[in-house]
């Protein structure tokens, strides 16, 4: 045991790097300990008589509620973030410790401790789990969505077309001699091509739209209108975009597409229905060198 214990506890509450104070119920300062310094700038013989509105500044009144939670006796705990002398930024846990005697609140104490490394934690694990969605309904290489997110996406479409009377088209598309690409320029030119690609059918398609990477060099856009005419317009729209002479690297190409459609209801009702009709024109209009919609 310490020979002296009040000197062995001053000692360690003055190296650890957490704030330790407190006020008294007219929210005057009592205590500090030598923290209060490397947080505030403010040696510990300074902090005492300083009143709670003049320490805490401008932060003040986003702290009230707290500072009157603890004179009524409840333990509070909330986040705040302190910008120290330096300009540094800490997140900080801070809790404010009724001290009651007698059923009489006659202060509290304070205590701030620094969660910045936990806070950078739960960011980084954010941006992971907000990767990780992503991941799951995005094609990686296009940021396009893929084919998990299209099954809701097409129920989605299918249900509200049903509803309002509207026309749903589902159209496959493929990108002639992707392959003959790959094989000429490399697969590094051939996924920046892709990406471009991707680009450019993400640049003219309408909100009610969707464009997603099948798989491959196969895409599959989703549209829908109040007239049949409205799909074969969105098509135009596409193709115009794509078909244009594209520049990536040492490749110097005029990518086309070839493409096969269906709409609801005139092809089918449901989802498996109208992408296997889209299935069918698109192999007819391949087998004919020829696109065309059904």
């Amino acid at each position: 045991m310490p020979s002296d214990p009040l000197a062995f506890a001053s000692k360690v509450i003055n190296t650890v790097d957490a704030v330790m104070g407190y006020w008294d119920c007219d929210l005057r300062c009592q205590f500090a300990n030598a923290a209060f310094e490397t947080w505030f700038g403010i040696p510990p013989h300074e902090m005492l008589g300083i009143s709670m509105g003049r320490f805490l500044g401008a932060s003040y009144d986003a702290t009230l509620s707290y500072i009157l939670g603890a004179l009524t006796g409840e333990a509070q705990v909330f986040e705040r973030e302190i910008t120290l002398p330096g300009g540094m930024i800490r997140h900080a846990l801070v809790s404010y410790y009724p001290d009651v005697a007698e059923g009489v609140v006659r202060g509290f104490s304070v205590h701030i401790a620094n969660i910045t490394r936990v806070k950078r934690l739960e960011v980084e694990l954010e941006k992971c789990q907000r990767r990780a969605g992503l991941l799951a309904t995005h094609d990686p290489l296009t940021g396009l969505p893929n084919r998990f997110l299209l099954i809701d996406r097409i129920f989605a479409l299918l249900s509200q077309g049903e509803k309002d009377g509207e026309y749903v088209g589902v159209v496959l598309m493929d990108i002639d001699n992707f392959k003959e690409i790959n094989e000429i320029y490399g697969y590094d030119e051939g996924d920046g091509i892709m990406r471009e690609i991707a680009r450019r059918m993400k640049g003219v398609i309408l909100p009610q739209e969707t464009v997603v990477r099948m798989s491959g060099d196969d895409f599959l856009l989703l549209t829908r209108g109040t007239q049949p005419i409205e799909v074969n317009l969105a098509i135009s729209r596409l193709l115009d975009a794509v078909q244009q002479p594209l520049q990536y690297a040492s490749a110097s190409i005029t990518p086309s597409l070839s493409y096969g459609s269906a709409i609801f209801p005139q092809n089918g009702t449901s989802a498996p229905e109208l992408l296997a009709s889209a299935d069918r024109a698109l192999s007819q209009a391949k087998a004919s060198k020829n696109n065309r919609p059904l």
